[in-house]
């Protein structure tokens, strides 16, 4: 009877042991699915729809467990009228064979004129109830239609899509000429209705009579001037959000001045140009480095609300075509020093004028300290910080550290090297 017993026991045991393992049985393979890297929308023709495009990765594309993969395409791109994101997988499988998901997505991109819509935060909603659709995808506005950007895109050396885009849109807030924009910043900060959002920007159309200033960096995507055998695709700038909807877009160089505002931002590898104070035919190339925070002092309480931000840099020059030594000449490197402050204090306080004056709040993210300044939440509703803002009185001042001046420690003499 005990044996017996023990028996049932371990019968018992075994049953409960396969009932586990009975929860695969939903399980599909690598090969079974269609892994969509990027999500384009577009407004469709017909009222209250969406035209989606899929860009689709293909797994076997390079994979070295297959001697360096298949002759297959490393990607393939489908555009169709949908009602909505989530049901339109299935819609998908009317051509796709495979199990289309997204849990590899990296990007979602809207088109500039769709993102313009006044009803663009209905669709935008949509994303917020997929499960797979992660909160850290990069939010991307293109100038033209989605469809095209995806066909128009043809990277040269990263072909697999995710891998290339992993790659250009970190480098690019790497140096500062795009923004941090996931998904989950764009709605935190439409509901919080305080600030502006910045989204990236890119485009594959080449504007003819673009406005790029080399000297300044004041260009976006479609506006940088290139030749060559390369991609034409090119990202630089943002879309600006207000109230979830996009109202205008920055150049690459507003957008790096809106994260040197933004004290929960940095970009670590900024390479410039300034005026050089001793020849305006040639600008000195530097490295800006902000290694500490911005202070700032707010007077929130006064007639006319306050913002005081002082802004430390340290300036690395890499280059100087005047000839100039400016690591060994103190009194041209005084005067070099107050030339950057002056230029870079002008380009700040141009760029916060513009917000106050055009966009009517700010993206830098102020509000957030603005909050600590009140004692309850609901003083802090009542002050209204987006309406209040273009109003305030905001002064900026710029304080520069000069760090290295380059590894070649002495320059040679222009009139030694010709005669």
């Amino acid at each position: 009877m005990i044996k017996r017993n023990k028996l049932v026991i371990k019968l018992t045991c075994l049953l409960v042991v396969l009932l586990s393992l009975s929860g695969c049985w939903n399980q599909s393979q690598i090969e079974e699915r269609a892994y969509v890297i990027a999500i384009g929308i577009d407004q469709a023709e017909k009222d209250n729809r969406i035209q989606i495009t899929y860009l689709i990765a293909n797994p076997e594309h390079g994979s070295q467990a297959l001697g360096g993969g298949t002759d297959e395409p490393p990607h393939q791109i489908i555009s169709f009228v949908t009602d909505d994101i989530t049901t339109a997988r299935n819609t998908a499988n009317a051509v796709i064979a495979k199990e289309i998901t997204y849990d590899l997505v990296e990007v979602l991109a809207v088109s500039e004129d769709f993102a313009k819509d006044k009803d663009f935060i209905r669709w935008m909603y949509d994303v917020t109830k997929d499960p797979e659709i992660r909160r850290d995808v990069s939010m991307l506005v293109t100038k033209e239609k989605t469809s095209e950007f995806f066909k128009n895109n043809k990277p040269k050396f990263e072909t697999r899509p995710h891998k290339y885009f992993k790659q250009v849109l970190k480098r690019g807030v790497e140096t500062g000429m795009l923004p941090e924009s996931d998904l989950i910043q764009f709605f935190r900060i439409t509901e919080a209705d305080a600030d502006l959002f910045l989204a990236m920007y890119g485009s594959t159309e080449k504007e003819e009579n673009g406005e790029q200033d080399s000297g300044n960096d004041h260009f976006s995507a479609g506006d940088f001037e290139f030749k060559g055998r390369t991609n034409q695709t090119n990202f630089a700038g943002s879309a600006v959000f207000k109230e979830g909807k996009m109202i205008d877009k920055i150049s690459a160089d507003e957008t790096r001045i809106s994260i040197i505002l933004n004290p929960l931002l940095n970009a670590s590898d900024i390479l410039t140009t300034y005026e050089d104070p001793f020849n305006e035919k040639f600008r000195v190339a530097v490295r800006v480095n902000k290694k500490k925070s911005n202070k700032m002092e707010m007077d929130l309480k006064a007639v006319t609300p306050t913002i005081h931000v002082s802004i430390p840099f340290e300036i690395e020059v890499l280059s100087a075509h005047s000839m100039i030594d400016y690591a060994k000449d103190l009194e041209k490197r005084a005067k070099l020093k107050k030339s950057i402050e002056k230029e870079l204090k002008q380009k700040i306080e141009n760029f916060v004028k513009k917000t106050q004056e055009e966009f009517k709040a700010e993206p830098f993210h102020w509000s957030l300290l603005a909050r600590k300044e009140f004692l309850t939440v609901p003083s802090y509703k009542k002050f209204d910080w987006m309406k209040t803002y273009p109003e305030m009185k905001i002064e900026i001042d710029v304080v520069i550290t000069f760090g290295q001046f380059g590894r070649q420690s002495q320059l040679p003499k222009l009139k030694e090297i010709r005669d």
